[in-house]
């Protein structure tokens, strides 16, 4: 008797997932023969380049609006790979188990590199980059830790992965097409800072809060069991 075949795990709920050019393209990439893990990986360059991109700024004398504009569109080419990889799997029916760590890891290094990366961005702080780093990890940890314990995954917000890197985005598109006179700037001595501390600083609020929402809920489905 052949064995069945891995079922995938709970998958964040994402809206553009179901939308046709996804569909098509995640149809596409399977019939080509592209691995979901292979698109995973590419995901993991996209994120760390996003972060270099961003953390080069300061240095790039002539080309930072390019450098922002450039960690802008990266962080959306990881999001892109990050929701592609899955329907790939499925759409070749290659899904496995191996398949959930190149998901779950390459997430958390890109998310780290980006968000430290912002940190070192011209007006970032380089303490907020990695602490937003760290509460990233640790809403994702939550989350895992929900299914290790049987309540299931937990995606909720309101600074879940696609937020953290929607403001990240946003922050990095201002920084690039702004007029540097629409630049905010707060001074801190001996420097200032500027959008991506703020925007860095929203995401370590927004993931507390996310951490600390998505541990109610897990406790909550523990207590009383699944509904």
């Amino acid at each position: 008797m052949p064995p069945e075949a891995y079922q995938p795990g709970e998958r964040r709920p994402i809206a553009t997932r179901d939308r046709k050019v996804s569909q098509w393209a995640a149809s596409l990439l399977a019939r080509w023969g592209v691995s979901a893990n292979a698109i995973s990986v590419a995901g993991l360059f996209c994120g760390v380049a996003a972060g270099a991109a961003l953390a080069i700024t300061p240095y790039a004398h002539g080309w930072e609006r390019a450098a922002w504009l450039a960690g802008a569109v990266l962080i959306q080419l990881r999001l892109l790979a990050n929701m592609l990889d899955g329907m790939v799997a499925i759409a070749s029916a290659r899904a496995s188990a191996v398949g959930e760590l190149f998901n779950e890891v390459p997430d958390r290094i890109s998310d780290a590199a980006t968000l430290i990366g912002l940190g070192y961005a011209v007006g970032g702080n380089v303490a907020l980059g990695f602490t937003a780093a760290c509460v990233a990890l640790f809403t994702a940890y939550v989350r895992a830790m929900g299914k290790v314990a049987g309540a299931g995954q937990e995606f909720c917000g309101p600074m879940a992965k696609p937020q953290r890197m929607f403001v990240a985005t946003v922050a990095a598109l201002y920084c690039g097409l702004a007029p540097a006179d629409w630049q905010p700037r707060w001074e801190l001595s001996p420097s200032y800072v500027g959008l991506p501390a703020a925007a860095l600083l929203l995401i370590i609020v927004g993931g507390v809060a996310t951490a600390v929402r998505r541990l109610g809920r897990i406790a909550r489905t523990l207590t009383k069991g699944p509904s």
